[in-house]
């Protein structure tokens, strides 16, 4: 893969290179309804791969927030068309790197000297590029370590890349009025805190201290002296990405283990310590040899207040959610409903809602919970492909819910691909013992 010397910094810059691919998106348009003109029965498939490679090609020299967005967005499998899916999961862990100079050039502003001054060996060339840093290995009195250094100019622009994609998101999540400003704002901050390398390296310490109670999974050290607010170094681990691992032929008890591993994992962090690694896709956890789930990147960590974790958690009750009363308080505490909706609205909201939380706690409602049935992910794609295109729902206001719920909801959708990925069968409350 070819390696950047530059990266693009400046608004204006930035802006000009989101303008180009707009061009090409449009061409690809053009192309889409004049085909369609001489074939009726042309389908989107095409379009969809051309305007995804083009948006992708255009976002990976920029780096940084906007790719960040399509990350997150390839984690919603059942909002995007596939095209869209897999190309934007490259951006988890398979991005042009920066070139060797550049690497040097910015280790020196962020450290104050030179890798080869700091390292008794460092490798030029990355092992790892995503869309905030790249990883290079790097060794030091004999310990093998991992060396995350960000890209040039990504902190600083953070709000001017969001308010590139803003309009992209609000139009694809229906998002209507002053109110959406609160999701993006959601974003913007977890976005500054991803550029803080010292937060990110105080929170690993912390939550991995914490999390060692739990069987068959690792975390590297972090090393404080050789980090700063832009580079972080901490223990190389050995193993394979998680989405390559379940590309293999693993034995099912094996799935079964890490499975119940990363589920435990979850379930500890949010009820314990109501606070949770809110960025589970396959490029932040290894599969060692022996078999344990290793959780390597803590930059995205969620706090949940005490106002949003009681009324969710009390929604995933299967008895709240067949009571009616209950039902409709709680959708109010968490702001899926407002004072101001129509009688239209209210219904419409809450039989979808109803129907949503039932199908996506349903694993809360069983002793073991199999991630693996087909049957559980038919009903989710199901619902999505029928919301999808419904017309009744682009008319209304799609600004539902707490800003809590972005990520929250993107850490339980993320944890269950992963636990379907690895066909795991889980006990639901095997957590539970380790909450003492």
């Amino acid at each position: 893969m070819k390696s950047l010397d530059t990266i693009p910094t400046g608004k204006i810059e930035r802006a000009g290179k989101l303008v180009k691919t707009g061009v090409k998106i449009g061409g690809n348009y053009v192309k889409y309804y004049g085909k369609k003109l001489v074939d009726p029965q042309t389908n989107r498939d095409t379009l969809n791969q051309d305007n995804a490679e083009d948006i992708y090609d255009g976002l990976k020299s920029l780096k940084g927030s906007a790719l960040k967005v399509a990350q997150m967005l390839s984690m919603e499998k059942n909002l995007l068309p596939r095209a869209y899916v897999e190309k934007f999961s490259l951006s988890q862990f398979s991005v042009p790197p920066l070139s060797a100079p550049l690497v040097r050039k910015t280790f020196k502003k962020y450290l104050g000297k030179y890798p080869e001054d700091v390292f008794d060996e460092f490798e030029k060339d990355s092992v790892n590029a995503a869309s905030i840093g790249q990883v290079h290995r790097a060794e030091k009195d004999g310990k093998k370590l991992a060396v995350k250094i960000q890209y040039p100019g990504v902190a600083e622009s953070i709000s001017s890349d969001l308010a590139l994609v803003k309009p992209v998101a609000i139009k694809m999540f229906n998002l209507k009025g002053k109110d959406s400003e609160k999701y993006f704002k959601e974003v913007e901050h977890k976005l500054v805190e991803e550029t803080n390398y010292i937060l990110e390296l105080e929170q690993s310490d912390e939550i991995t201290t914490a999390c060692t109670v739990i069987p068959n999974m690792q975390f590297p050290k972090y090393y404080r002296e050789l980090s700063s607010e832009r580079i972080l170094t901490m223990d190389w681990m050995e193993g394979i990405h998680l989405g390559e691992f379940t590309q293999t032929d693993f034995d099912a008890e094996v799935g079964n283990t890490l499975g119940q591993a990363l589920w435990d994992f979850y379930m500890f962090q949010i009820h314990k310590l109501r606070r949770v690694h809110a960025d589970p896709h396959p490029g932040n956890f290894l599969v060692s040899s022996e078999g344990k789930l290793i959780a390597i990147d803590f930059g995205c960590i969620k706090q949940i207040p005490d106002d949003f974790y009681v009324p969710y958690f009390e929604l995933a009750k299967e008895e709240n959610i067949n009571n009616d009363k209950i039902f409709m308080e709680k959708l109010y505490e968490l702001e899926i409903l407002t004072p101001t909706d129509s009688e239209e609205e209210l219904q419409f909201f809450k039989a979808l809602f109803k129907e949503m939380l039932t199908i996506f706690t349903s694993p809360f409602h069983k002793e073991t919970f199999d991630f693996g049935d087909e049957g559980f992910w038919a009903k989710i794609a199901n619902l999505s492909e029928r919301y999808s295109k419904d017309e009744q729902i682009r008319k209304m206001n799609g600004n539902r819910g707490s800003k809590h719920f972005l990520y929250i909801n993107r850490t339980f959708f993320g944890l269950y691909n992963l636990l379907h990925d690895l066909k795991a069968k889980v006990e639901v409350n095997h957590f539970e013992k380790y909450m003492d």
